[in-house]
């Protein structure tokens, strides 16, 4: 099998077969992404994309899954790339997962990255019969909880818009894992930013959420604007500020939260909201201390 373009992922997917079923995002306008704009979006025809699970499966026993020794390392995880798969329509999605499931006797998940909009395009019905089908997590960018933030960065959805997906992949008993971005708001903005995001977070109560820091790449709007004094990256310290200003805030009890992407300057982890006093030590610790992971380590 050969990957169009370049391919991305969850920090959490490392060990996972990644199946790439569309070509880049069909939204692709967010002012501070550069990933997918080498690319033209489309859906991968879908023969090519049940070669590719067989291509795939070639290497490990054909057989059903209590015959396979737990230990056999087999394909457990599989995510379906690029920025959007959910925008596939649903029949084509039962059929992938429905191979997966025969050639992969021993998978135990199968994630997405998904839009606001694609979770709301899909009826109930639908989004039941994917999750029972296999589909067991979405993963959404809602990047900042802000109206006026979203819509500057032209991520055309609302924090009510947010909600509502939420609410309805959760009616479906698909799980949710939610990434925000610190500095969106420079500074500002930077208490709007927070303040809005712990409200989404704490009224969705996702299964897990996570933050990363603006980071901008050439060809990414957003670089651009750096570059001529439009827009101010805030410092290591006012994303500690931030972190510490949303842990404190947010009330979802048994959301898993994590910072440990690459971009961030400290890895904090715990879960809300019995940890949230951990995680607050943790955060001022560093702050302190400036015990911040070096700059040229988080330049992805």
């Amino acid at each position: 099998m050969e990957y169009i373009g370049d391919i991305y992922r969850p920090p959490s997917e490392a060990r996972s077969f990644i199946l790439q079923v569309t070509v880049g995002c069909a939204h692709n306008t967010c002012t501070f992404c550069s990933m997918y704009k080498d690319k033209h979006f489309a859906i991968r025809p879908q023969a090519e994309i049940l070669a590719d699970i067989d291509e795939i499966a070639q290497g490990y026993p054909v057989a059903r899954a209590n015959s396979i020794p737990r230990e056999h390392p087999g394909v457990r995880r599989v995510f379906l790339a690029d920025g959007d798969a959910l925008v596939l329509p649903t029949s084509r999605l039962l059929e992938i997962l429905e191979h997966l499931k025969i050639r992969f006797p021993q998978l135990e998940r199968v994630t997405s990255y998904a839009t606001v909009h694609d979770i709301l395009r899909k009826s109930d019905a639908e989004l039941r019969a994917l999750r029972q089908a296999g589909l067991d997590m979405l993963y959404i960018g809602l990047e900042s909880g802000s109206d006026r933030i979203l819509k500057e960065i032209r991520k055309d959805q609302t924090q009510e818009d947010y909600l509502e997906a939420c609410a309805k992949a959760k009616r479906a008993g698909l799980r949710l894992s939610v990434t925000l971005i610190f500095g969106l708001g420079e500074t500002a903005h930077s208490d709007e930013h927070i303040d809005a995001s712990a409200k989404a977070i704490s009224l969705s109560k996702p299964d897990f959420v996570s933050f990363l820091t603006l980071h901008l790449s050439p060809g990414a709007p957003l670089y651009e604007a750096v570059r001529d004094g439009r827009f101010t990256l805030i410092d290591d310290d006012q994303i500690l500020d931030e972190m510490r200003r949303f842990v404190s805030q947010v009330d979802s009890e048994g959301t898993v939260f994590r910072s440990n992407h690459a971009s961030n300057p400290v890895p904090i982890a715990g879960t809300f909201n019995a940890d949230r006093t951990a995680m607050l030590e943790q955060i001022d610790r560093a702050r302190e201390r400036h015990a911040y992971r070096p700059r040229f380590w988080r330049q992805l």
